[in-house]
Formats: C-alpha cells, sequence, structure tokens
C-alpha cells in the first residue's frame, strides 16, 4: 500500500489537521468541486485554506471579497493570477489575486513556481495549502512539511478495497489468537508469547483500520459503504487492547496507565512489530525476556464478556479475587461477598464465566 506522504516529518499535530483538511476536500464538498472545475478548466490555482496575521504579513496586493463560498466563484476567480485565500471552513471567499511571498530561505524540493510558493507557505504558516496543477493535472495538500496528492475516488476506492482485504485476512487471524488465549487463561496456562501474539495481531488491525479510515475521509460520500464496512470488521478491537494490556500489565510501582502502553505499542516500527520481542517489551510483561515465561490474567477480557456487567462491579470483583483463576474458583457466597454483587448477580457471574470456559475448551480441543 502506498505511503500517505512524500516526506517523512510531520509535527506532532499534523496528521489530525491534514485529516481535517482532507474531510474538507473530499468529494462531495464544495470546495472539492471548485478545485474538480479549475482542473477541468486547465488553469491552475493556489488556494489558501485559512487566514490569520502571518499570512496577511506575506500577502501583497490582490483585493477583498469576503463573499460566500461557491465552487463557480472559485473557478473563476482561480482564472486571474495570483492566489486565492478562503477561510478555514471553506465557507467565505476572503481574497483574491494575491501576490504571497514567503521566506525564500525556507527549503522546499518543488520546481514549479505555483508549487515552491505553496509548500514554502504551508511550512512557514502552517495554514492548509492547495496548489492546483494545470499542465500535470494535480491537486496537491501542503500542511507544514507534508505534500499529499489528492487522487480521483476510484484510485483511493481501489488501494482502499485492498486494504479493506488485507484487514479481514488479520481480523480473522486476531479472531483465532484471540480465542486461543481465552482457552489457555481458563486453563492457566498462557505464557508472554500468547499475550504478544494478541497485542500484535491487535496492533496490525488498528493499523490498517487507521489507514482505511483515512481513506474514508477522502473519499468523503463516495466512502460510505467503506465505512459501514470497516466500522463492522472492527467493532470491539478498540475495547480488546485496553483489555489485554489491564490483565497483564505489571502491577506495583511499575504499573502504568493504559494510554502510555497503547501509546509504546503505537511507536513501534511496521518492520519491527513482526518481533514479539518488540511488543512484549513496550508492554514491559515477563521478568526475565524468555517468551515462554507464565503470565496470569486478572480477568478483564473474560469479565467483559459475562452479560450486563457495569465497570464498577468488575473492577470490585477482580481487586477483591486478584486474578481470574481465584475468580473461577469462587463460589456464589464468594461473589456475594464483594460490593455490589448481590445474588441474582453471582448466579450471573458464575453462570457467564462457566459458559466462556465451556465453550473456550471446546473451540480449542473439538
Amino acid at each position: 500500500m502506498a505511503p500517505s506522504t512524500e516526506r517523512p516529518a510531520d509535527k506532532p499535530d499534523t496528521a489530525a489537521r491534514i485529516r481535517s483538511t482532507l474531510a474538507s476536500v473530499a468529494p462531495g464538498t464544495a470546495l472539492r468541486e471548485g478545485l474538480e472545475r479549475i482542473l477541468r478548466g486547465r488553469t491552475g490555482a493556489l488556494i489558501v485554506v485559512g487566514h490569520d496575521r502571518q499570512i496577511d504579513s506575506i500577502s501583497t496586493g490582490g483585493f477583498v471579497l469576503d463573499v460566500p463560498f461557491t465552487a463557480t466563484g472559485l473557478r473563476e476567480l482561480a482564472k486571474m493570477d495570483g492566489a486565492i485565500i478562503i477561510d478555514k471552513d471553506a465557507s467565505r471567499i476572503l481574497r483574491a489575486g494575491v501576490h504571497l511571498m514567503p521566506d525564500p530561505s525556507i527549503p522546499t524540493e518543488e520546481s514549479g513556481t505555483r508549487h515552491r510558493t505553496a509548500d514554502r507557505v504551508a511550512r512557514q504558516t502552517g495554514v492548509p495549502v492547495l496548489s492546483v496543477s494545470a499542465s500535470m493535472h494535480i491537486i496537491a495538500l501542503y500542511l507544514d512539511d507534508t505534500r499529499r496528492v489528492l487522487e480521483e475516488a476510484g484510485a483511493v476506492l481501489g488501494r482502499a478495497n485492498q486494504a479493506l482485504a488485507t484487514l479481514e485476512r488479520y481480523k480473522i487471524r486476531l479472531d483465532e489468537v484471540s480465542d486461543a488465549l481465552s482457552a489457555l487463561e481458563i486453563e492457566d496456562l498462557v505464557t508472554v508469547r500468547d499475550v504478544a501474539a494478541v497485542a500484535q495481531r491487535l496492533e496490525m488491525v488498528s493499523r490498517i483500520s487507521s489507514e482505511i479510515d483515512t481513506y474514508v475521509l477522502e473519499l468523503g460520500t463516495d466512502g460510505r459503504l467503506l465505512s459501514l464496512q470497516l466500522e463492522e470488521l472492527i467493532s470491539g478491537v478498540d475495547a480488546e487492547r485496553e483489555l489485554v494490556i489491564r490483565d497483564y500489565m505489571p502491577g506495583g510501582r511499575r504499573k502504568r496507565p493504559v494510554e502510555t502502553v497503547l501509546a509504546e505499542l503505537s511507536r513501534i516500527d511496521s518492520s519491527d512489530l513482526v518481533d514479539l520481542g518488540a511488543v512484549t517489551a513496550a508492554m514491559r510483561i515477563g521478568s526475565d525476556g524468555s517468551l515462554d515465561t507464565g503470565l496470569s490474567p486478572r480477568g478483564y477480557r473474560l469479565l467483559a464478556r459475562v452479560p450486563r456487567m457495569p465497570a464498577a462491579v468488575v473492577e470490585r470483583l477482580i481487586e477483591h479475587f486478584g486474578s481470574l483463576q481465584k475468580l473461577l474458583a469462587a463460589s456464589i457466597d464468594d461473589l456475594q461477598a464483594v460490593e455490589g454483587v448481590g445474588d441474582l448477580r453471582a448466579h450471573g457471574v458464575r453462570e457467564g464465566l462457566s459458559r466462556l470456559a465451556e465453550s473456550s475448551i471446546l473451540e480449542r480441543y473439538v
């Protein structure tokens, strides 16, 4: 699958702002319609999406409009020389015929005058800039140090469908290793390798789904079906990622917030993610570095599968019993000793865990 940007250095919030800008130029929006009209007219354009003091400081000439944005208006203004400045919501055209003069010392790899200006303005101001090339027949988005070419919906949809097929295969494998882990948890046979395999697959699925989500944004109204397919495939994945971490992350002084562990997993390079050792290092599970070291779950994953279990009750159960094995061995009276667990809920927990144990072992050995 093709990389989403052509330059490696992204500022911390660049990715989020690119997603927001992609949504504003997706098919079905007035701004994208205006850009498509400019492409068909083969006139080219330089459009700044936002206006502040920095933009003012590098702008000369032109004239003030401050009129409602329309696709036809953008097309007509693009026939003139100079840049067009619109507001960040693409709801008003503020200025047209503007000569932009960014700092010439800012490095750029672009060759054409319009693209060089767009690149430097984006780097200097942090405002999204769109460059429409008449000769190359492309629309390029510049933001900070990132350049992204806006492709036709058909090309994006083709890559999105390939990614979706990959996600489906990874999700099947994730379900397999997740079910295997559940059976091992019940039998108290979990090792570092088993947990790392599930965390690895969860991270892979999460990364592919993020890529497809970007395609959905880029497709706009053409991405609705893709969005529904993605939502169905990844339902419950984010919750599962957190539950695995809460089940196995070290406690005591070594305990870290779930968000910190997720962030460390997300920082693993894609080429290193195939190494289970990199995953265990990020999760800090296992004491001797061996993948065959035994681990004991707290019980979050299996309790999450028991119907109608409030999060507060789950926390009290795990705090009281300390491990899944003790929970599985607990009697109705033992469960009722936990605050908030009455007779009805105690029976629900007991029966729910018993059914999960039976089904997991049957799936594993039958």
